[in-house]
């Protein structure tokens, strides 16, 4: 393998997206990473999101949720639940660097394969669990989905637009950001428990992470500002709660978003908008200022900009550096040229979704080449390869696909 960590094996033991995330972004660093996947049709993602459409646009068997999630990986078929599939599981185990698991809190300890069993086949393996509430407190034993951690970390309380405007309410972000931030979470994680082993240690080391504690740290700064002040975020539309002005205005055609960072900003997006003095008014010079009078602030500027295509005002922003962007569709930020120049578009062969898209890992390396892109793997595509790694004979690996304890 190739990439920064062409010298790793990982387990991917993980199903749908925190845990087949993270061990995708390991794949892209150039761990060799092996998926396990039960025997009676795979990740459960394997069946989520959209149907991907061959060259012939007929749907390939793939969807969309899938190939987005498991780039990189060798897909194994293993019963774990069979005495055989344990002890497929714990060679594995044994030459691993990395184990990522999602399971429930205690499901793989009843199979043996939990930390501290594995842990004295490979005192070295660093040990990632991804749950929904963790190893600890009154509901570690429960399950959960993105939505639900949205909820309850509070998020849902502060996205979306006041109750007292049309269609006012919570608003689901967009994707699913508990898993994303979970699985970003768990990389950082794994690679600073893999330095302190080769560094420190020599040892390995357990991983506890919860969806529900990572969808709260990520938005630990909209946490303390009730900390600081005792007053609870709202929802605010597409205004922020802390920074004036820093939302999305209409322009006489489609909307653009606006992000006043600074008080110079201020002033020249107020002398650009032709409103005089206003930069100078004691109610709007200071960006606190300007957050207690958005009242009387917000529709000055409004008017104004209702009044520009925006395109024009993009391009006029711009050049007097402004930060502002369009509103994109998807389809509209891959025709970015920004997007294409930084190549996050590519396309790679796929056995049976011929040559597909995908967005590229977006990190670029000066010290190491990229590492090989494997397409994402089909159902148990090599359940034999690796066994054959593993010193199985063909013999063998038969008699195991046919005791149903791989595919």
């Amino acid at each position: 393998m190739t990439g920064n960590l062409g010298h790793l094996r990982v387990l991917d033991l993980s199903r749908v997206f925190a845990g087949p995330w993270a061990a995708q972004m390991l794949a892209d660093f150039g761990a060799d990473v092996v998926k396990l996947e039960h025997v009676a049709g795979g990740d459960d993602v394997r069946r989520m999101g959209v149907p991907h459409l061959g060259p012939d646009g007929v749907p390939s068997g793939e969807t969309s949720s899938f190939l987005a999630m498991n780039r990189g990986k060798r897909s194994v078929a293993l019963d774990l639940k069979s005495a055989e599939g344990q002890q497929i599981a714990r060679q594995l185990i044994a030459g691993a660097d990395v184990l990522i698991e999602n399971f429930k809190t205690g499901t793989l300890a009843r199979m043996g394969l939990d930390y501290q069993s594995v842990a004295q086949l490979n005192p070295r393996l660093i040990y990632c669990s991804i749950t929904g509430f963790g190893q600890t407190g009154p509901m570690a034993h429960l399950p959960g989905y993105d939505p639900i951690f949205q909820a309850m970390s509070g998020l849902l309380s502060m996205t979306g637009s006041p109750e007292d405007q049309p269609g006012g309410g919570p608003a689901l972000v967009g994707y699913s950001i508990s898993d994303i931030t979970a699985g970003q979470y768990a990389v950082a994680a794994i690679l600073a428990a893999l330095a302190h082993r080769d560094a420190v240690s020599g040892e390995g080391q357990f991983i506890d992470i919860a969806l529900l504690d990572t969808q709260i740290h990520a938005a630990s700064h909209m946490a303390m500002n009730y900390l600081s002040s005792g007053r609870l975020p709202h929802r605010n539309g597409t205004a922020s709660q802390i920074t004036c002005p820093w939302q999305a205005f209409d322009c006489a055609d489609r909307p653009i978003m606006i992000a006043i960072g600074n008080d110079p900003q201020f002033r020249r997006f107020a002398e650009y908008l032709g409103l005089e003095g206003v930069a100078d008014d004691a109610r709007y010079a200071t960006n606190l200022a300007r957050l207690q009078n958005a009242d009387s602030l917000i529709p000055m500027i409004a008017a104004r900009l209702a009044e520009k295509s925006a395109d024009a005002a993009h391009a006029e922003l711009e050049a007097i550096g402004i930060p502002a962007g369009p509103l994109n569709s998807i389809e509209d930020m891959l025709q970015m040229p920004q997007v294409q120049a930084r190549g996050l578009l590519k396309q790679m062969d796929h056995p049976t979704a011929g040559r597909m898209s995908y967005i590229d890992n977006p990190v670029r390396f000066s010290g190491a080449p990229p590492a090989d892109r494997r397409p994402p793997p089909l159902f148990a595509e090599h359940t034999d390869e690796v066994l054959r790694d593993l010193g199985l004979t063909e013999d063998r690996i038969a008699d195991l696909r046919a005791q149903g304890a791989i595919r």
